[in-house]
C-alpha cells in the first residue's frame, strides 16, 4: 500500500499537469506522511541530492557543448564527414555523412537532442535538396541522435552516476558508452546502405583535395575538444568535473577567437539558456532524491526483487522484462526523471543477479534513448519534426526499420555484457 502511495500520488501528478519535478516532491511527501516520516527529514534529503560536488559535472559539459553546438561546430563536422564517406563514393552516401557527423557532434555536445537539432538543421536541407526524401532524413537524424546518450560526455551518463549515489564513477560509465555508441551508428550505416540500394538514393561525392584538406583542419579544432575530454580523464591530467570546465574554456576559445561565427552579444543568452536547463535538471535531482529516500525506507527494491522472482528465476528473463518496463516508461517519460526515479528501485534488483551496475547503466540509457524517438513525449523525435519541418504521423509511420535496427543493439548491449565493459575493463575503470 505504501508504495502505491507514492507511485499514486506520482502519476496523478503527471495527470493533473503538474511539472514532473514538483510531482516528485508530492509524491514524496505523500509517502512520508503515511509512513510516519517528519516532514524535515524529506526536506534535509532534498537538500542533501544537490550538495554533491559531482554535480559540477552537469553545468560545466552542458555548457560546453552548447557553445560548440552553437558556434559553427555542427556545420564543419558535417563537411568533414562528407570528405571521408566522399572517399567511397557509396551510393545513399549523405544520410551516413549524417550519422557520422552527428557521432562527431555527440562525443562534444553531450546531448542528443542537441544533436538533433544541430546536425538536422544543416543535413535534413541538404540531402532534401541531394534527392532524399524529407522524411526518411529526419528519421536518419533522428535515431543517430540517441548516439548522444551513449558516447562521452553523455549529460544522463552523469545523471545515472548521481543516481546510483555517486557509487559509479564517471569515467567508467563514459567509457563503457564508447562501444555501444559507435555500434549503433555502424548498424544505422548498414541499414541506410541497405535502404539506398533498395531505393535508389543519390551515390556520394569525393570532395577535391584541396578543400578535403581545409575542412579537416577547420574541423580538427572542435574535434580535439574530444581529446581533452577523454585524454584528460583516462591520462590522469584532470577529473569529469575538470575535464568539462577545461572543455568549456576550449570551446569558448574556439568559437569566439577561432571559428568567429558566433556574436559576443548572443553569449549571455546562449548562458541564460544553459543556466535554465541546468537548474532543471537540478530541481529534477533534488526532488528525485527524496523519493528514492521514501521508497528506500519502504523497502521498494527488495519487494520489486521478490516480485521478479515470483516470475522468473532466469537472469536473462528478469533483463527482458526490465527492458520491456523501460522501453515502455521511456515513452511516458523524459529521460532525467525516468533515471532518477528507476535506478533507485532497479539497480538492487539486477545487482542480485549479478548485473554489473555500469552495464546495467548502458541497458537503461539506451532503452530510455528508443522512448525519445516515440510518442508521445519523444524530445528527440518533435526536435527533428520540427528541423525537418515534417509531422510525426509522417515520421512515425517510416521509422520502423530504425527502431528495429536500435531494438538489436539495445539485445546486443543487454545480453553480451563485454560490448559496454570491454573498454572500462582495458583501461582498469
Amino acid at each position: 500500500m505504501e508504495v502505491l502511495i507514492v507511485i499514486g500520488g506520482l502519476l496523478l501528478g503527471i495527470a493533473l499537469g503538474v511539472p514532473i519535478a514538483y510531482a516528485l516532491a508530492l509524491a514524496a511527501l505523500a509517502g512520508a506522511l503515511w509512513i510516519g516520516i517528519p516532514i524535515e527529514a524529506v526536506m534535509l534529503q532534498i537538500s542533501s541530492g544537490v550538495s554533491k560536488f559531482a554535480m559540477l559535472t552537469i553545468p560545466f559539459f552542458v555548457l560546453a557543448g552548447a557553445i560548440m553546438a552553437e558556434g559553427g561546430m555542427a556545420r564543419r563536422l558535417v563537411a568533414f564527414a562528407n570528405v571521408i564517406v566522399g572517399l567511397l563514393r557509396l551510393r545513399g552516401g549523405l544520410s551516413l555523412v549524417n550519422i557520422m557527423a552527428t557521432t562527431f557532434m555527440s562525443g562534444i555536445s553531450g546531448s542528443s537532442v542537441a544533436d538533433a537539432s544541430a546536425i538536422g538543421s544543416v543535413m535534413i536541407p541538404q540531402m532534401e535538396k541531394s534527392g532524399y526524401p524529407r522524411v526518411f532524413s529526419t528519421n536518419v537524424t533522428i535515431s543517430a541522435s540517441v548516439q548522444g546518450l551513449l558516447v562521452p560526455p553523455s549529460h544522463n551518463a552523469v545523471i545515472y552516476s548521481l543516481a546510483t549515489g555517486g557509487t559509479i564513477s564517471i569515467a567508467s560509465l563514459f567509457m563503457a558508452g564508447v562501444m555501444p555508441g559507435l555500434l549503433l551508428g555502424a548498424m544505422l550505416m548498414l541499414l541506410c546502405l541497405v535502404l539506398a540500394y533498395r531505393r535508389g538514393h543519390p551515390t556520394g561525392e569525393a570532395v577535391p583535395l584541396r578543400d578535403a584538406l581545409k575542412i579537416t583542419i577547420d574541423a580538427l579544432w572542435g574535434l580535439i575538444t574530444l581529446v581533452i575530454i577523454l585524454g584528460g580523464i583516462l591520462g590522469g591530467v584532470f577529473t569529469a568535473i575538470e575535464a568539462g570546465a577545461v572543455a568549456c574554456v576550449y570551446a569558448f576559445l574556439v568559437t569566439m577567437f577561432v571559428y568567429r561565427d558566433y556574436r559576443w552579444r548572443d553569449l549571455p543568452e546562449l548562458i541564460h539558456r544553459t543556466m535554465r536547463t541546468v537548474a532543471m535538471v537540478m530541481t529534477l535531482i533534488a526532488f528525485a532524491s527524496s523519493v528514492g529516500y521514501v521508497m528506500a525506507l519502504m523497502q521498494v527494491p527488495a519487494r520489486v526483487t521478490a516480485l521478479l522472482l515470483t516470475l522468473s528465476s532466469d537472469k536473462n528473463v528478469i533483463l527482458f522484462l526490465i527492458n520491456v518496463l523501460l522501453l515502455v516508461l521511456g515513452c511516458l517519460l523524459d529521460m532525467a526523471p525516468s533515471i532518477l526515479i528507476v535506478t533507485p528501485i532497479l539497480l538492487p534488483v539486477v545487482m542480485k543477479f549479478g548485473v554489473d551496475p555500469v552495464h546495467f547503466g548502458m541497458i537503461m540509457l539506451l532503452n530510455l534513448g528508443i522512448g525519445l524517438c516515440h510518442p508521445p513525449v519523444g524530445a528527440i523525435l518533435f526536435v527533428g519534426c520540427a528541423v525537418g519541418r515534417v509531422t510525426i504521423e509522417q515520421v512515425v509511420r517510416e521509422i520502423w526499420p530504425f527502431y528495429g535496427v536500435m531494438f538489436f543493439v539495445l539485445m546486443l548491449v543487454t545480453y553480451i555484457p563485454s560490448v559496454s565493459l570491454w573498454l572500462p575493463r582495458i583501461l582498469g575503470l
